[in-house]
C-alpha cells in the first residue's frame, strides 16, 4: 500500500514537471511563427495603386484650385508667370543696403527680446529687395509701394499695379534707356513730371488706367502703346499737337476721361483711337481726312470708338471718306 502510493506521488509530479517545461517551449515556437505570419501579411498587401509618379501626380492630387496664371508679354509665349509677386517683407526688418556697412557694436544684454533696427523708407530699397526681378523684369505687383522703387539698370519691363503710388517723378526712371514697358494701373497717381517718361529712348508701352491723372506728360518719339484710361484729363491737360510727332504710336487709348474734343492731329500710324465715355461734342472735317486730298486712304486706322460721347456723328459725313470703317458712336 505504500509503494502505490509513492508512486501515485511521482506519477503526478512528473506530469507537473512536464506542463511546466511545455509553457516555454509553446511560448518560444509561437514567437518565432509571429514574424512569418507578419511577413505572409506585408506580402498579401497590394502596394501598387500606392505609387507616385510624375504620370498620375495629377490624378492624385488635384492643384487645379492652386495656380493663377497671369500673361505678362514680357516673357516667351510658352513661359507662364505662376501668382503674384510674393509681399514684400517688412522694410523694417531689411538692411539699408545704400549706406557702408559698419562693424556691429555689441549690445547689452536685455530680457524684453531682440532690438530691431530702425525702419528703413521703402523707396530707398532696391527693387529686387520689394519685388520680384527676373532677368530684366521687374514685379511689384499689390506691393503697398507709395513710390517708384530703385529700379536696376538693365529693366526692360516693369509691372507696379495695384500698388498706393501718387506720383511719378523725373528721377524714377533714370538712365533706364532699355526700358520698354511701364505698367502702372490701378494706383493714386495724380501727377506726373513733364519729363518722367520723355527721356526714355526705348520706351514703347505706357500703360497708366485707373489713375487720378489731370494732365499727360510729354511722350518719347519711341511710343507704340498709351494706355491713360479711366482717369480725369481734360482736354487742357493735354499739350497741344501731342502726338503729331509720335510716328510709332499705333494704340491711343485715353476713354473715360473728361476731354472735349479729338487730340489732333493725329499719326498715320495710329491703329486704334478709343475715345468712348468722354465729352467730345464736335469735329473738324480735317479730324481724320485731308480734306484737300480725296484720294487719300487712311488703311490703319480701322478702329475709332466715340460712343458715349455727346456728339453727333452723322452730321460730319466728309470726315470719314479716308477711313476704312465709320468710328464707333451715334448717328442720328
Amino acid at each position: 500500500g505504500c509503494r502505490m502510493r509513492t508512486m501515485a506521488w511521482l506519477g503526478i509530479a512528473s506530469l507537473c514537471l512536464g506542463a511546466a517545461w511545455a509553457v516555454p517551449a509553446k511560448e518560444e515556437r509561437r514567437k518565432m511563427e509571429k514574424p512569418k505570419a507578419d511577413l505572409a501579411l506585408y506580402e498579401s498587401l497590394d502596394l501598387d495603386n500606392y505609387d507616385l509618379t510624375l504620370d498620375n501626380y495629377g490624378d492624385i492630387l488635384d492643384l487645379s484650385n492652386y495656380e493663377e496664371l497671369y500673361d505678362y508679354g514680357d516673357l516667351a509665349p510658352k513661359i507662364e508667370v505662376g501668382t503674384l509677386a510674393p509681399r514684400p517683407k517688412d522694410p523694417a526688418a531689411l538692411p539699408d543696403l545704400g549706406t557702408t556697412p559698419e562693424t556691429p557694436k555689441l549690445q547689452p544684454p536685455t530680457t524684453t527680446g531682440p532690438i530691431r533696427p530702425p525702419p528703413v523708407p521703402a523707396q530707398a530699397l532696391p527693387s529686387c529687395l520689394l519685388c520680384l526681378c527676373i532677368g530684366t523684369s521687374v514685379y511689384c505687383d499689390d506691393s503697398d509701394l507709395e513710390h517708384i522703387p530703385l529700379l536696376p539698370p538693365e529693366t526692360t519691363y516693369l509691372y507696379a499695379r495695384f500698388n498706393r503710388i501718387g506720383a511719378i517723378r523725373a528721377s524714377d526712371f533714370t538712365g533706364l534707356k532699355k526700358l520698354k514697358r511701364i505698367d502702372l494701373s490701378s494706383n493714386f497717381i495724380s501727377w506726373a513730371d513733364a519729363d518722367a517718361f520723355r527721356l526714355l529712348p526705348s520706351l514703347q508701352e505706357l500703360i497708366l488706367p485707373e489713375n487720378r491723372l489731370t494732365a499727360l506728360p510729354e511722350l518719347p518719339r519711341s511710343i507704340v502703346r498709351l494706355d491713360a484710361r479711366l482717369n480725369r484729363i481734360p482736354s487742357t491737360g493735354l499739350r497741344p499737337e501731342a502726338f503729331r510727332d509720335l510716328k510709332q504710336l499705333q494704340f491711343l487709348h485715353l476713354s473715360d476721361n473728361q476731354l472735349d474734343y479729338i487730340p489732333v492731329p493725329l499719326p498715320q500710324s495710329l491703329r486704334s483711337l478709343h475715345l468712348q465715355n468722354n465729352n467730345i461734342q464736335t469735329m473738324h472735317e480735317d479730324t481724320f481726312c485731308d480734306s484737300q486730298d480725296h484720294s487719300q486712304i487712311r488703311r490703319a486706322l480701322e478702329d475709332i470708338r466715340l460712343d458715349g460721347n455727346p456728339i453727333n456723328l452723322s452730321l460730319f459725313p466728309n470726315a470719314y471718306f479716308c477711313l476704312p470703317r465709320l468710328p464707333t458712336g451715334h448717328f442720328f
